[in-house]
């Protein structure tokens, strides 16, 4: 079967502009005398893919972590919906932000299915006493669960792996997998960070038409990548960061371009891209 993800996180925007899912004002973030994200500004609109450039230690996954509350930012403002985002990590991503790691985060000896039953969490209501005794709404919500989970495992196409053990399943696969548990929070963004690291050239194609077939849902999706062919064949809009600032923003054919980037990060122009739906090769990475 395949199965729309409608978000359960989309509706009207009170706040913000036509369209907009996110919006990061002068973010900044200090790790005592080091400033890791200076004033970076995002903003991030329905069915758009975004991408988060920039050198090693530039401070991509720290303004990520300040996004998704797993680190709380210096000063700034950051609104989903309009409505302004504070608290820890279950809390945004109750809100509707999910993400993915750098670093693969599964439990290793749960199956495929029970790992994407884990993001149903935040939208389950089973109070202790219901889960304890598995009473009605305890194994309604079991069910449904379950059955979302074996949905999101066919739509990235893990259906045929739903009882094997995480950490038996090839790297692309724990990929796919750690993708697949993000969608089951039901997010109105989904952030990726580094979702084709470690991949070969024909795992890497794949990645991409995933994140394309997500997008596809209507769901916004910010990326930070390290392969420029991956970034520039596949997103609307990229954004560079420098030692922690935003150097520049704009298509990929403008980021190319800037002189500003090539000296900074890209050392020259991608050759090829963006192309037609391929990637090649990764480069360097972290």
């Amino acid at each position: 079967m395949s199965t729309p993800l409608v978000s359960r996180q989309r509706g009207p925007d009170p706040g913000g502009g036509a369209g907009e899912v996110l919006v990061a004002r002068d973010i900044t973030k200090k790790f005592g005398g080091l400033t890791a994200v200076n004033q970076v500004s995002l903003t991030v609109r329905d069915g758009e893919i975004v991408g988060l450039i920039g050198p090693n230690g530039a401070g991509k996954t720290t303004f990520f972590n300040c996004l998704t509350g797993m680190e709380t930012p210096t000063s700034g403002e950051i609104t989903f919906r309009g409505r302004r985002l504070s608290g820890g990590a279950d809390r945004i991503t109750k809100a509707g932000l999910a993400r993915t790691f750098q670093n693969i985060r599964l439990f290793p000896f749960m199956t495929a299915v029970e790992n994407v039953q884990v993001g149903r969490h935040c939208r389950t209501r089973t109070g202790v006493l219901s889960a304890v005794f598995r009473g009605p709404r305890h194994r309604r919500e079991e069910r449904e669960s379950i059955q979302r989970a074996r949905e999101l495992l066919d739509f990235v196409g893990l259906s045929r792996v739903e009882a094997e053990l995480a950490r038996s399943l090839p790297y692309g696969d724990q990929r796919r997998l750690e993708i697949a548990r993000a969608l089951a929070t039901d997010p109105g963004l989904l952030l990726l960070d580094e979702p084709t690291a470690g991949m070969n050239p024909q795992e890497t194609r794949d990645a991409m038409l995933l994140v394309r077939r997500i997008r596809d849902t209507g769901l916004a999706i910010v990326v930070i990548e390290h392969d420029m062919r991956f970034i520039f064949s596949l997103c609307d809009r990229v954004a560079v960061l420098v030692q922690g600032a935003k150097l520049l923003e704009g298509s990929a054919e403008q980021v190319q371009a800037d002189e500003r980037v090539i000296e900074a990060y890209l050392g020259a122009p991608v050759v090829g891209a963006p192309v037609d739906g391929a990637s090649g090769d990764a480069e360097t990475r972290s």
